[in-house]
C-alpha cells in the first residue's frame, strides 16, 4: 500500500513554481498577483484564505486579501469583482466560498473575467475543461490529477467510482477521470444520495474518489482489494482528547480500507495540500497567458 502523500507533492510543486517565479525576477518580469475575497468570517474559510497567502509569500507571488463584511450585498460584491477584472496588476483571483445567504453564488462566478478565474468555475472555463480544451481546471480536481500522475498510479481502463456530484469536485472529475489521456481514459461511475446499491458499485471499482463530507462513509466492506482510494472529504469530529477539541476526519474509514488499498489519500495530509499547490499553478498559468496576450 502506497499513501499518496499531499503535503510531499504540493511543497514539490511549491519548489517548482518558486524556481519560475525566480527566473521572472531574474528577467526582471512582473511576478503573479493572486487576490482573493472573503466574505464574513467564516472560521475555516479565514484559515483557508490565510494559508493561501502564506503559500503565495512561500512561492514569491504578490498576494492581496479583500475582506469584507458579513452584510455586503450582491451589488457591492459584483462592484468589488469588477475593480479586480480591470485591474491590470492583478492576474488571478477568487471569491471564497461559501457566500452569505443574500449573495447568488453563481451571478457572483459568472462575473469574475474568464482569464482570471484561477478557482476554474466560471461556465466558460468548465466548458472547456469538458471539451478538454486548454483552460483553469478547478484546483482540488486538478490536485487529484496531479496526485495520481506524480505517483504514476493506473487510471487507463480501469473503473472510477466517485461519490458526489459537486461543481467543485465530484462533476469535475467525472469529466477529468473519462478524458482521453492520462490521468484518464477510464470508465466513470458518478454515484450520489439518489444511487441505489452504491456498495454494489463501490465494491467493483478499481480507482473510488469520495467527495461527501460524510466521516467514515466508505468501508472496508465497500472496497475490493488493491483498490485506489482518493478521499476528499474533510469533516471535524468532536475529540475530547485533542488540544483543539476536535480532530479532521475524511470521508474514508482509513485503518481497515487503507488495508485493502493499492494506494490511498490520507485526510489530513492528501488531497487538501494540493488545492492550494494547484490554486498556484493556474495564477502562475494565468500570468503566462496574459504575458503572451502582451
Amino acid at each position: 500500500m502506497t499513501i499518496l502523500d499531499g503535503k510531499k507533492v504540493s511543497e514539490d510543486i511549491k519548489n517548482e513554481i518558486a524556481a519560475e517565479v525566480q527566473k521572472m525576477k531574474d528577467k526582471g518580469e512582473k511576478v503573479p498577483h493572486l487576490a482573493a475575497i472573503i466574505v464574513g468570517s467564516d472560521g475555516a474559510s479565514l484559515t483557508y484564505v490565510g494559508s493561501k497567502v502564506k503559500a503565495c509569500e512561500r512561492v514569491g507571488f504578490e498576494s492581496t486579501l479583500v475582506k469584507l463584511p458579513s452584510t455586503t450585498s450582491e451589488s457591492e460584491l459584483l462592484k468589488k469583482i469588477n475593480e479586480l477584472n480591470l485591474n491590470d496588476d492583478i492576474d488571478g483571483f477568487i471569491v471564497q466560498l461559501p457566500l452569505p445567504k443574500q449573495i447568488d453564488t453563481q451571478q457572483i462566478i459568472n462575473a469574475i473575467d474568464p482569464s482570471k478565474d484561477v478557482d476554474g468555475f466560471h461556465p466558460e472555463n468548465f466548458g472547456k475543461m469538458a471539451l478538454d480544451m486548454s483552460t483553469f481546471i478547478p484546483a482540488t480536481p486538478f490536485g487529484i490529477l496531479e496526485l495520481l500522475e506524480r505517483y504514476n498510479v493506473p487510471t487507463d481502463g480501469k473503473h472510477t467510482v466517485i461519490i458526489g456530484r459537486s461543481h467543485i469536485v465530484g462533476r469535475p472529475m467525472s469529466i477529468l477521470m473519462g478524458r482521453n489521456q492520462f490521468p484518464g481514459n477510464s470508465t466513470v461511475t458518478l454515484t450520489h444520495s439518489h444511487t441505489k446499491n452504491i456498495n454494489q458499485i463501490t465494491s467493483q471499482a478499481d480507482i473510488i474518489i469520495t467527495a461527501l463530507g460524510v466521516p467514515n462513509y466508505l468501508k472496508a466492506e465497500m472496497v475490493k482489494d488493491d483498490v485506489v482510494v482518493i478521499d476528499v472529504g474533510i469533516t471535524r469530529v468532536v475529540d475530547e482528547t485533542s488540544e483543539k477539541g476536535y480532530k479532521i476526519v475524511g470521508d474514508v474509514d482509513f485503518e481497515n480500507v487503507s488495508k485493502k488499498a493499492s494506494f490511498i489519500t490520507p485526510v489530513p495530509g492528501g488531497v487538501g495540500p494540493m488545492t492550494i499547490a494547484m490554486l498556484l499553478k493556474n495564477t502562475l498559468l494565468a500570468r503566462e497567458q496574459k504575458k503572451a496576450k502582451n
